[in-house]
């Protein structure tokens, strides 16, 4: 592997997570009787100072291979996760490190899984970096820092390594260049998150409260700044703009640039698109037939807590205005449901993507249609009018078996680790391995992380990079032959 350019890229990401913590402190500025600037002074420097050295003495460090790409893009997690968390620990609001770096993995995996069990005691500045990683991990990390490297270093690498929004399942590419192309998609993001902060601003929400939420929805991550999340608000102003941010955060960004461009021919015909606005409609309404026939609330609040909670948990958002486990059991099935069924490929979210379903499913009718009707016919998939290749076919088969595997594995490791009911260590694995955030039973919409074990934290935040990284990049460092010449 080329170690030096590792290094490098290690450094630049020092170096820009360095950057973001003067965000908060600016934040924290505003906010002079809260003690957390020091704090976030400190991390800032720390941080570039380690970084700095890797950037300076590793310049032009020459291309990057696969296996470095994959390597940065399963460890570069990690790394800005541990260092992101100092500002938590050097201040005291989260002085375990063990649950800072749960916090902050959760943070930028957009999870939302949270271990602070009194979220609105914890200093503004600090809030506001919690919630900024949702902003810099919802569109990928690495990608931001990709944006500041030099040309030729192996980019498109990272890019695909780090499964990142805009690269759908069948490796379109709207743009030639992958740097021009995450441009305009970081431009796309921010701009969605500006709209979002001022439609909220016009209904009453503070600056800061806005801006927190908004990083949490486009992002489709969840963590807020009150105890109640959005429930607390008690608005359905503020439900309703946040259904509709967090729907939009599930959509590929790819057909946003469609949209700007006047190709709207590319957004009817998208199949993806299709099944997501028909998955979101038999959910929603499905709940909201359920919760009226219960007697749970009235027609209009009915579509509106279950559009609410159906869309939070589809794409992987978490918000909560309500505790769904309070509801009857067929609509907390549906919800369950749910959390099986991501969004879109090229979106924010994470977990089994809406493309994954089109491609079993076609792949499904055309065996059964070669096994039963035309046994010496050649049938192909094919997504969007195009054949999809038998590769990427495979890859949608293993992906879902793999994530139904480590759900079942990962609930029995859970269950034997920390003594959880099935229900909860079902639902805590599901919770992060899909990046949902909350889930069902002890890690529920009213309850937290904070009771697991220091091992159960940390087996549930590899969990969350396993599943923000889509299985493949963070599971193959380790197989032996990885790390072999």
């Amino acid at each position: 592997m080329n170690y030096r350019a590792i290094a490098h890229v290690f450094g630049t990401l020092l170096l820009v997570t360095a950057a973001a913590m003067l965000f908060p402190a600016i934040c924290a500025l505003f906010y002079p009787s809260d003690d957390d600037l020091p704090a976030l002074i400190q991390a800032a420097l720390l941080t570039g100072a380690a970084g700095f050295p890797l950037w300076y003495l590793f310049r032009d460090p020459g291309e990057l291979g696969t296996r470095d790409a994959i390597f940065i893009a399963a460890f570069g997690w990690i790394v800005i996760s541990a260092v992101s968390a100092l500002p938590f620990v050097l201040h005291g609001a989260i002085p375990s490190f063990t649950d800072a770096f749960f916090e902050m993995m959760s943070g930028y995996t957009t999870t939302g899984a949270t271990i602070l069990t009194d979220i609105e005691a914890v200093p503004h500045g600090l809030l506001f970096w919690r919630s900024e990683t949702h902003l810099l991990g919802g569109m990928g990390f690495i990608t931001l820092a990709v944006l500041v490297m030099p040309h030729g270093m192996g980019g498109v690498r990272m890019f695909r390594a780090e499964s990142s929004p805009g690269q759908v399942i069948t490796g379109e590419k709207f743009l030639p260049r992958n740097r021009d192309a995450m441009v305009y998609l970081w431009g796309i993001y921010l701009a969605l998150n500006a709209v979002q902060v001022v439609l909220q601003c016009l209904g009453g929400m503070n600056l800061f409260e806005s801006l927190c939420h908004a990083f949490g929805t486009i992002s489709t991550s969840g963590y807020s700044p009150l105890g109640g999340s959005i429930g607390q608000y008690e608005s359905a102003y503020f439900d309703w703009i946040i259904i509709v941010f967090m729907w939009l955060g599930g959509v590929t960004f790819m057909l946003f640039y469609a949209l700007l461009h006047g190709d709207w021919r590319t957004v009817l015909r998208n199949t993806e698109l299709r099944w997501y606005v028909g998955f979101t409609l038999f959910f929603c309404l499905g709940v909201a037939a359920a919760l009226f026939a219960a007697g749970t609330y009235g027609p209009l609040d009915s579509l509106r807590f279950a559009s609410f909670q159906v869309i939070s948990l589809l794409t992987t958002t978490g918000f909560s205005t309500a505790d769904y486990e309070l509801w009857s059991p067929p609509a907390q099935m549906l919800l369950y449901a749910v959390c099986f069924v991501g969004a879109c490929a090229g979106s924010t979210t994470s977990g089994i993507k809406v493309i994954h379903y089109v491609i079993l499913w076609r792949f499904m009718t055309a065996a059964l249609k070669k096994i039963f009707f035309q046994p010496l016919a050649i049938i192909s998939v094919r997504v969007d009018e195009r054949p999809v290749d038998n590769l990427i076919v495979y890859l949608a088969v293993c992906y879902f078996i793999v994530n139904i595997v480590m759900v079942l594995m990962g609930g029995m490791v859970m269950a034997v680790s920390d003594g959880m009911d099935l229900t909860t260590a079902m639902s805590s694995v599901i919770a992060c391995l899909m990046n949902i955030g909350p889930g069902f039973g002890d890690v529920g919409p009213t309850e937290n992380f904070a009771f697991i074990s220091p091992f159960g934290k940390w087996f549930l935040s590899w969990t969350m990079l396993v599943g923000r990284l889509e299985m493949f990049t963070a599971l193959v460092v380790f197989y032996p032959s990885f790390w072999r010449d």
